[in-house]
């Protein structure tokens, strides 16, 4: 027989569910009676492990409609775990993406205005992109990378983003101005990744996609960068496979709208 305290924590464990579940989703709230019917429980011990849990604000009540709902302290302890996770996890994918094309893999955040690179994995080849790990730099407007992580992106978050920023991209093809920027981000959205030719620096092409957390915010990206002359073909054809393995990862963070049976292939 399953102690008492087991019970407890199996109960505490199918309340946060419920309210993380589908249905809660289409609804402000749901009332105990209804988590009851959900987790299969008797109403008076879900009463008691939700008062618990909102000691903790693990979850919060409505005091006008008495609804339970997912409270800040779990969406913040989650977004602490997501970001230990993409670490950990991205480690796996920067590598995989980097033997498959034999070429340099990087994983990398928005910091700020600057987009900085957390994971890096080399090529065997000679000449590669550098591995720019701990290293950040503010050209979001013109790296495949940088494009990528604001495809969340409303325009006027990015009017604000880029309010004093003067568009002059050290590669001789990079946008020259916020409307070209806009324009290109956009057209890059609506096919799920970003590709950016000698727009950072010449000679270099690189192709990336987003990375969604548990909520379904881009949170990172997954990038390749390669010297033009070599890899120009492969990389401008590999946005497909990069949505396919930055989906993979979003999916290991969370994010329900991946789909799970997707795999490296």
């Amino acid at each position: 027989m399953e102690r008492e305290p087991a019970v407890g924590v199996r109960r505490a464990v199918a309340l946060l569910l419920a309210l993380g579940g589908e249905e809660a989703l289409g609804r402000p709230g749901l009332g105990v009676q209804r988590l009851a019917e959900l987790t299969g429980s008797d109403i008076s011990r879900v009463s008691r492990t939700l008062d618990v849990l909102s000691d903790s604000r693990l979850v919060d009540r409505d005091p006008a409609t008495r609804a339970y709902r997912l409270g800040w302290r779990f969406f913040a302890l989650a977004a602490r775990a997501g970001s230990q996770q993409l670490r950990s996890e991205g480690a796996r994918f920067v590598r995989r993406l980097a033997d498959e094309f034999g070429e340099r893999a990087f994983l990398s955040v928005l910091a700020g205005r600057e987009v900085l690179t957390v994971i890096s994995e080399s090529s065997t080849h000679t000449l590669q992109a550098a591995g720019w790990v701990g290293r950040s730099h503010p050209y979001l407007y013109c790296t495949s990378a940088g494009r990528a992580l604001l495809f969340g992106h409303d325009e006027e978050e990015l009017e604000a983003l880029f309010a004093d920023v003067e568009f002059d991209p050290p590669g001789q093809k990079g946008p020259t101005s916020f409307a070209e920027f806009v324009s290109r981000l956009a057209r890059e959205r609506r096919r799920g990744w970003s590709y950016v030719d000698e727009e950072f620096e010449p000679g270099l092409v690189g192709v990336a996609a987003p990375v969604h957390d548990f909520d379904g915010r881009v949170v990172a990206a997954l990038n390749l960068s390669a010297p033009k002359f070599r890899a120009a073909k492969a990389l401008a054809s590999a946005g497909p496979r990069l949505v396919q393995v930055a989906g993979e990862l979003s999916h290991e963070l969370g994010c329900g709208s991946q789909d799970s049976s997707r795999g490296f292939g």
